[in-house]
């Protein structure tokens, strides 16, 4: 069975040529590919454990069973940020999906004037209009920072985005919203992500607004590269909410190995399936021979 395996900002450094056309035995599920990943590649600084999981751009848990033609995203930590989250009791159950005005919920290459998106959003009814407006700073942690580099898995991006903006509607009372998040090189000062809230009273545009930042720094896959004077790394999120994250189980003996230059043969996802059948069945194996000798002690001690 052939999937097409995804992964984005550090995790695409680390696994390389491991990413692209993938072939696992059918049936297998997303548990079992990170086990084939984690073989391929034992020596990575892969965040497996912090990992979240997307097939057909759904986050799904470990347990998922795949089929031919899936596409398969690693997705590592998202851009994060320091903000303790405020996330209400149930962030991640299914809402409608809402079908805005105009285009409000979009990502783009080119700089955001969160002004003109603040100017255009209010009506009479409105009594408020909050907006952040996230800035790309000169430094961090005390060292210089040159420019930042958004990557994202656009398409899941913008869905996730879509259903925050349909979860906002549902739990706050506020009238229009838009987010824009901008992809690609952003230099020091431009603005790399906007949320806009308009509502009739301040309060349900702050908390609207809060909500809406400190989930998408931690459910929205977006990946922020800084770029310094003297290198360059991926920023390190914070980990995906528990609900998000599929764990994956120890790694098997490695007996994997890669097949012919561009997609990768089975033989390493093979190897694995084959190691962990062989060990279940030993240990099936093993219980037998106890069980037979009980029962053969029964038989002779059974009056004929």
């Amino acid at each position: 069975m052939r999937v097409t395996l995804l992964a984005f900002g550090i995790l695409r450094d680390e696994l390389g040529p491991t990413v692209g056309p993938f072939d696992i035995p059918a049936g297998s599920t997303v548990g079992d590919l990170l086990e084939c990943c984690r073989v391929l590649a034992p020596r990575t600084r892969a965040p497996w454990s912090s990992i979240a999981v997307a097939v057909n751009q759904e986050y799904v848990a470990a347990s998922h069973r795949l089929a031919e033609g899936d596409e398969v995203a690693l997705l590592p930590p998202v851009s994060g940020g320091s903000a303790k989250k405020s996330l209400p009791p149930d962030p991640f159950s299914v809402v409608p999906m809402v079908r805005l005005e105009r285009r409000r919920v979009f990502l783009t290459q080119d700089p955001i004037d969160s002004g003109m998106i603040a100017q255009s959003l209010p009506c009479g009814q409105d009594g408020a209009v909050v907006t952040f407006d996230g800035i790309v700073r000169n430094n961090t942690h005390g060292r210089r920072t040159l420019y930042l580099f958004y990557e994202a898995y656009p398409e899941m991006a913008l869905t996730q985005m879509k259903l925050l903006a349909g979860r906002a509607f549902a739990d706050f009372p506020i009238r229009d919203l838009a987010i824009v998040h901008r992809l690609g090189r952003i230099e020091i000062g431009e603005t790399s992500v906007a949320i806009v809230v308009a509502s009739a009273h301040r309060s349900s545009a702050f908390e609207a607004c809060r909500w809406l930042i400190d989930t998408l720094k931690t459910t929205v896959p977006i990946w922020k590269k800084e770029f310094f004077e003297d290198g360059a790394v991926w920023a390190q999120g914070d980990p995906f909410p528990a609900e998000l994250t599929p764990r994956a189980s120890r790694s098997p003996s490695a007996r994997a190995s890669r097949g012919g230059s561009g997609s990768r043969s089975g033989s390493a996802s093979r190897s694995a399936s084959r190691g962990s059948r062989s060990a279940r069945t030993t240990g099936a194996k093993a219980k037998r021979p106890a069980a037979r000798t009980r029962a053969a002690k029964a038989n002779k001690e059974r009056p004929r």
